[in-house]
């Protein structure tokens, strides 16, 4: 017997998905199964030929090139002319904000995973501070006060950035149950962050374990990721970056403030996916994480800023701490250990991975109870029953953009909002029975623990929850 799956809405007019790699061959029957549409107007945009050949069979239009900045306008304008439909922005080298901009213009509902410039921003802009997460996102925000209100864009919502700060809500809400407090889910953004200044959160490590594996070893001169690899490249070559709480004493000789914006976030003159960072997850325990810079890292040091931006009375520190596969890890130690990138990539398909979960939650920690961590800790095997084509690592996102775009159906005119503005208990609802176990894991560890006594590292033993003891030296 068919499993029948709810149906969360209409979509009237065009839907148009930008890009179709991993992220975008997943999402595709999370929106046939999700929505009711007219098929004839569901349009694929990629140049990859081979999504040619695997949309004939599947009988969805494919238009076979890549949006530009030169022909975006022409492209998009003509699928939507008659000004209505949704546009799910899924590509890598396509700028969020120039199609965000165009979408709203046309008054189509628009949704994307992440803040992405046009092709060879990451690698040719000299200047690292603009190249960081920060900058991009302040011209979203930009966008956002420049023109308030209008038809909805949901920018960044993927798993993270994305459903972790769904996460950091839910975990909010169980820390304060757990400790004895009768909290009522605020409604708006102050209350949330009195909440989490109330709690003593100092801080919340976006904390990630992926352990999924293939049988065969890795091939050397290709890069092997559960996900764009790209994506992974791109952010990676970023500088590492943070949110930057006020329970913070020390500062990185390699660190740079902003000027300008929301304050809420600081950088370091080194690559993200070479910086190391102390974690907690629920099936290794301590580990090793990458500093990789994220949307969210900012977005959620901000939304629970509490007082003045330029000096406020309480922050949290935030950041991605990201163990990505065994193979990923091998692939980034041959990119950077020889100087160049790999011209041969892959990523693990559903059907070659034989183990392994993608550990993906929030820690948050520093409060009475010491560490918390919230997540999702879905595995490979569960993900193949759950939905076609796709491992764990992509079904966490492209859930994410399911309940992202119901989000926008019920919520037309809510203009440029990000993750942390949205309802997370009904984006959750939507999205958590493709997410496996969410479960939510005390520790008592801390940064203190497990280190060398061989080997003695500069550290401030007055609080093990500041950055100068998570950095790894």
């Amino acid at each position: 017997m068919a499993q029948s799956h709810p149906v969360h809405g209409r979509i009237d007019g065009p839907i148009v998905i930008i890009g179709f790699g991993s992220i975008g061959k997943g999402t595709l029957p999370l929106i046939q199964r999700h929505f009711e549409f007219d098929a004839a107007r569901l349009t694929v945009i990629d140049p990859n030929p081979d999504t040619h050949l695997f949309l004939a069979q599947h009988e969805v239009r494919h238009l076979q090139l890549a949006i530009t900045r030169e022909n975006y306008r022409a492209v998009l304008g003509e699928l939507f002319a008659e000004g209505r439909g949704f546009c799910v922005n899924l590509s890598v080298d396509t700028s969020s904000l120039d199609l965000m901009r165009l979408c709203r213009e046309l008054g189509v509902l628009y949704i994307d995973t992440v803040v992405e410039p046009w092709a060879g921003y990451y690698f040719d802009t000299a200047d690292n501070a603009a190249r960081t997460n920060y900058a991009l996102r302040q011209k979203v925000r930009d966008e956002k006060a420049a023109h308030p209100g209008g038809p909805t864009a949901v920018s960044c919502c993927g798993a993270n950035p994305g459903m972790v700060s769904w996460f950091v809500k839910e975990a909010l809400l169980t820390l304060a149950r757990d400790t004895g407090r009768a909290v009522t889910p605020p409604e708006r953004r102050e209350d949330w962050a009195a909440l989490m200044q109330g709690l003593g959160v100092k801080g919340v490590h976006v904390a990630e374990r992926d352990t999924q594996a293939r049988r065969l070893p890795r091939p050397r001169g290709t890069f092997v990721n559960t996900w764009s690899v790209e994506g992974f490249i791109a952010e990676g070559f970023q500088p590492a970056e943070l949110g930057w709480g006020t329970h913070e004493t020390w500062f990185p000789e390699n660190g740079h403030r902003h000027d300008t914006g929301c304050r809420a976030g600081i950088w370091l003159e080194r690559p993200g996916a070479i910086t190391r960072v102390h974690t907690w997850c629920p099936t290794p325990g301590p580990q090793f994480g990458f500093l990789v810079t994220h949307n969210e890292a900012i977005s959620i040091s901000d939304y629970y800023t509490v007082g003045d931006p330029a000096a406020p009375a309480f922050r949290p520190t935030c950041h991605y701490a990201y163990h990505p596969c065994d193979d990923a890890v091998l692939s980034l130690h041959e990119m950077f250990g020889s100087g160049r990138q790999q011209t041969s990539h892959e990523i693990l398909d559903v059907d070659e991975i034989v183990e392994g979960i993608d550990e993906l939650g929030v820690l948050l920690f520093g409060h009475e109870r010491n560490a918390l961590w919230y997540g999702s800790r879905l595995s490979n095997a569960e993900a193949r029953k759950l939905a076609p084509y796709q491992n764990a690592t992509g079904l966490q996102v492209t859930s994410a953009v399911l309940a992202g775009m119901v989000w926008a159906l019920e919520n037309p005119r809510a203009g440029i909002v990000e993750t942390d503005e949205m309802d997370h208990a009904r984006c959750l609802q939507v999205q958590r029975p493709y997410l496996g176990p969410i479960e939510a894991h005390y520790s008592d560890w801390t940064p203190l623990q497990d280190r060398w006594e061989h080997f003695p590292e500069d550290i401030d033993e007055s609080d093990p929850w500041l950055f100068r003891n998570v950095l790894a030296t």
